[in-house]
């Protein structure tokens, strides 16, 4: 290994939120040898966004510097679901969806991460062979009273809400992780910090020495509030279209743009901030949809956003609408049918916020009576087009 041990951790350093603690870090590099560098991910969504790339970009920094990254699916893990943050039980996934979950991975973090260097582990591997016995013997070796010391917990039993056994044992079977990997570092989210710091005092409970804890900050949504999340519709998935992940993008507050910077790329930020802002937007927004979509779309969807959004003019490929009739249809009921809103709610709130557009004419009225004709174009917001056609 090449790089001085500066240099290691100044790219380590980049975006992370803590390093517990950086001296411990600094003597493991000193070692010389490769570090082994697990982060746990629990498959309980198919579909991964950019918010989950913040920690995948950090792993692919310790693959560039020569250390053995560890890719874990906590296939076992997740059919409890990380209690992390909640105040009531998650739903309980099956087998077959952690499964099914899983299988999406692999295709999805190879935007990211080096594969043919990547170690991708199950931890099935040894929580799913483990014997009571051999797990009793485990739980020995941590305090009730130290599992209960997360806030979460303490307040689910302050307020008298649930908290079953299963998730106070969650952190355990995580720190269990390291131990049966032998991580020398470990990387989570900046919400993970006590199942990261469980793991490295049940390690020096089973006699290895402790993982250097480095934790990474949440990535905030498409809102700029709150954390990026798929269920709260402030999440660009890193498989989104080039033309939507570019005005996705296009879209995020100049303040929160140069946390996407620090966070989602490697450019000099010091470079980048010299730049006017809108420019330095466009430059992310091409940055980012090259790495999932190569540079031909990134271009592709850079002129769509100057045609479509900048200067408001149709695109010329759009998919249709089939529309079975040219009779006459309330507004809300024809945006779900056309597949640009999920639900009723959806586009009822969409035409009350003015984002609708129908033939060209902006519709504000969920009452509203629409008349199609072939050809009629239908928009949503900024980025859903649908070109209506009679006849079904």
């Amino acid at each position: 290994m090449t790089t001085s041990v500066a240099e290691q951790l100044a790219l380590i350093k980049r975006g992370a939120a803590d390093i517990l603690s950086e001296p411990e870090l600094v003597r493991k590099l000193e070692s010389g040898r490769p570090l082994v560098v697990k982060a746990g991910f629990d498959p309980t969504a198919p579909d991964l966004h950019l918010g989950h790339t913040v920690l995948l970009r950090k792993l692919r920094h310790f693959q560039s510097l020569g250390h053995r990254v560890v890719f874990l699916i906590g296939d076992f893990t997740g059919m409890i679901g990380d209690p992390s943050g909640r105040h009531e039980l998650r739903p309980a996934l099956t087998p077959q969806d952690i499964l099914a979950n899983a299988k999406t991975y692999a295709a999805q973090i190879r935007h990211v991460l080096d594969l043919p260097t990547l170690q991708i582990r199950r931890n099935s591997e040894w929580l799913g062979q483990m014997r009571l016995a051999d797990f009793l013997a485990v739980g020995t070796k941590l305090t009730v009273p130290r599992l209960l010391e997360r806030d979460d917990f303490t307040q689910r039993l302050k307020t008298g809400e649930s908290l079953t056994v299963t998730e106070v044992l969650y952190p355990l079977l995580q720190a269990y992780d390291s131990v049966a990997l032998k991580a020398d570092v470990e990387l989570g989210g900046a919400d993970q910090r006590f199942n990261l710091l469980m793991g490295r005092a049940l390690q020096e409970r089973c006699g290895q020495p402790p993982q250097v804890v480095i934790t990474v900050p949440l990535l905030e949504g498409l809102d700029g509030v709150q954390k990026m999340s798929k269920s709260l519709g402030n999440a660009v998935g890193i498989h989104e279209a080039p033309e939507m992940m570019y005005g996705q993008l296009m879209s995020v507050s100049d303040e929160l743009m140069w946390k996407y910077y620090e966070l989602l790329t490697d450019d000099d930020l010091t470079e980048v901030k010299g730049l006017h802002p809108m420019a330095a937007k466009k430059r992310l927004a091409a940055t980012i949809v090259t790495q999932y979509h190569g540079a031909p779309a990134a271009e592709a969807a850079a002129a769509h956003f100057t045609s479509v959004i900048q200067q408001k003019q149709h695109p010329d490929q759009m998919p249709d609408y089939r529309a079975p009739s040219a009779g006459p249809t309330d507004v809300v009921s024809l945006l779900v049918a056309a597949g640009l809103c999920p639900s009723r709610g959806e586009a009822k709130r969409m035409v009350q916020q003015g984002a609708v557009e129908v033939g060209g004419r902006r519709v504000t009225d969920p009452a509203a009576t629409i008349t199609l004709e072939t050809g009629m174009v239908i928009q949503v917001g900024r980025m859903k087009f649908r070109r209506v056609r009679l006849g079904g």
